[in-house]
C-alpha cells in the first residue's frame, strides 16, 4: 500500500510542476504579445513621421528608379541622399502649402493666361467662349513684342506688365511666372490655364470650368525621355538638388491649381538651377529649354501625385520638327473636332532613334475621360470655320 501511495504522490508532484511551467510560459508569451501590441503602433508612427535621410530605421532605401533601356523597364533601389540646407528649407515651404486647406470662395474662378506676341487672332472665338459666364473667369494677357489691339470687353484692360520673350530662352519661364503672379492677386482664382495666341477652346465653357475646378490635380505634362532631347539635355551642374534620375520633359501648356501656383511663386532654389544650367548653347553643343523641363521636373520631385502627367491642350508633334504642326482652314471641320475630343490617351514620344511611343491614359478623378479642352496650333485663317463650328461645341460632351 505504501508503494502505491508514493507512486501516486510522485505523479501528482510531476503534474503540478508541469502545470506551473505551462502557466509560466503562457504568462511570458502574454507579456510579449502585450508589449508588441502597444509598441508596434509607436514604431510605425515614428517611422511614418521621419523625414531624415539618415537614422530612420531599415526602410530608408525604398526609392525606386524606372529605367527604360532596349524597351525594358528595370526597377533599381536607390539610397536617398541627404538634402542641402536650401532644399530642406524649400521642402518645408512646399509641404506647408500643400497642407493648406483650399478656402473655396463662393464663386471660384478659372484664370485664363494668354502668352502672346501681340494681338490675339482668335479673340472673337474666345469672346464667344466666355460669353454668358461672367464672374466665373479672369483674363490676363502677356504680350512680348507689341501692345495688343482688343475688341472684346473680356480682354480690354486685361494686359499685364510684359517683358520681351524669346523662344527657347528662360524669359519664357519668367513670363509664365509673371502671369501666375498677376492672376494670384485675385483670391477667387482657383485654377490657372496657360494659353498661346494659337490656342483655341474645343469644349464649351461650362465643361471646361467643371473639368478644371472639380479636379484634384494640376494638368501638367511630365514624362521620362532618355533620348538626346530629354535627359540628353541634362548637365551635372544641376546637382545635387536636381539629379538626372528626376529630370523630366513635358509640354509647357499647363493648367495649375492654386496651391501649385503658390509653390511656383515661392520657389527660387530649383528655378535658379534651370535658369543657370538649362539654356541653348550649353557645353557640348547641347540645347536645353527650361519651359519644357522646369515645371515637369520640379513637380515630379515635390508633388508627383498632384499632377496628371499629361496636358489638356492638344498638340500634334507627328512631323518630328522643332515646332508642332499647324492646322489649316481645310482641316478644321466637324469630323476633325469630333476626332480630337474623343481622344482619351496622351502619347509621349521619346527622342532616341527608336522613337518609342508611350500612351498615358487620361484619368479624371479615377475615371478615364477625354483628354483635351484646348488645342494648338491653328493658322489665323481657321477663325471663320471655328466660329461657325462653335455652336456645335455643346454637343461634344
Amino acid at each position: 500500500m505504501m508503494v502505491g501511495t508514493k507512486r501516486q504522490s510522485s505523479s501528482s508532484s510531476s503534474l503540478i510542476k508541469r502545470s506551473i511551467w505551462i502557466i509560466a510560459f503562457v504568462f511570458v508569451l502574454s507579456f510579449f504579445l502585450v508589449v508588441a501590441y502597444y509598441y508596434q503602433p509607436k514604431l510605425k508612427a515614428s517611422q511614418k513621421g521621419c523625414y531624415s535621410t539618415q537614422g530612420c530605421g531599415t526602410n530608408t532605401n525604398d526609392v525606386q528608379l524606372i529605367k527604360v533601356e532596349d524597351n525594358k523597364e528595370e526597377e533599381v533601389e536607390l539610397v536617398p541622399r541627404e538634402l542641402t540646407d536650401e532644399e530642406m528649407e524649400s521642402r518645408v515651404v512646399v509641404k506647408d502649402i500643400l497642407r493648406l486647406q483650399n478656402l473655396q470662395p463662393k464663386k471660384p474662378k478659372v484664370a485664363f493666361m494668354f502668352l502672346t506676341q501681340g494681338s490675339l487672332p482668335f479673340e472673337k472665338l474666345w469672346h464667344m467662349f466666355f460669353s454668358g459666364h461672367e464672374g466665373k473667369f479672369s483674363v490676363y494677357v502677356h504680350a512680348s513684342r507689341e501692345t495688343p489691339i482688343h475688341f472684346s470687353n473680356y480682354f480690354i484692360g486685361r494686359d499685364i506688365h510684359s517683358e520681351p520673350v524669346a523662344w527657347g530662352k528662360f524669359s519664357m519661364v519668367e513670363a509664365e511666372k509673371r502671369l501666375l503672379g498677376n492672376a494670384l492677386l485675385d483670391p477667387d482664382n482657383q485654377h490657372f490655364v496657360l494659353l498661346s495666341e494659337s490656342c483655341v477652346p474645343v469644349r464649351p465653357f461650362q465643361f471646361v470650368y467643371k473639368y478644371l475646378l472639380f479636379s484634384n490635380v494640376s494638368f501638367l505634362d511630365c514624362y521620362l525621355d532618355l533620348g538626346p532631347h530629354g535627359n540628353g539635355r541634362y548637365i551635372d551642374y544641376m546637382m545635387p538638388e536636381v539629379e538626372e534620375k528626376d529630370f523630366r520633359k513635358g509640354s509647357q501648356w499647363f493648367t495649375m491649381k492654386r496651391q501649385h501656383a503658390l509653390i511656383v511663386m515661392a520657389d527660387n532654389l530649383y528655378l535658379r538651377k534651370f535658369r543657370d544650367h538649362c539654356r541653348p548653347g550649353m557645353e557640348g553643343g547641347r540645347n536645353c529649354y527650361s519651359d519644357e523641363h522646369y515645371f515637369p521636373t520640379f513637380f515630379h520631385m515635390i508633388d508627383p501625385g498632384g499632377i496628371s502627367n499629361w496636358s489638356v491642350t492638344y498638340v500634334d508633334w507627328s512631323e518630328g520638327k522643332w515646332h508642332p504642326r499647324s492646322f489649316t482652314a481645310e482641316e478644321v471641320n466637324n469630323r476633325f473636332l469630333e476626332a480630337l475630343t474623343s481622344i482619351d490617351v496622351c502619347p509621349h514620344i521619346t527622342s532616341d532613334e527608336k522613337r518609342t511611343i508611350r500612351f498615358t491614359p487620361c484619368m479624371w478623378k479615377g475615371s478615364r475621360r477625354p483628354c483635351y479642352l484646348f488645342a494648338r496650333k491653328f493658322f489665323p485663317e481657321t477663325l471663320d470655320n471655328l466660329v461657325a463650328l462653335f455652336s456645335n461645341y455643346s454637343t461634344l460632351l
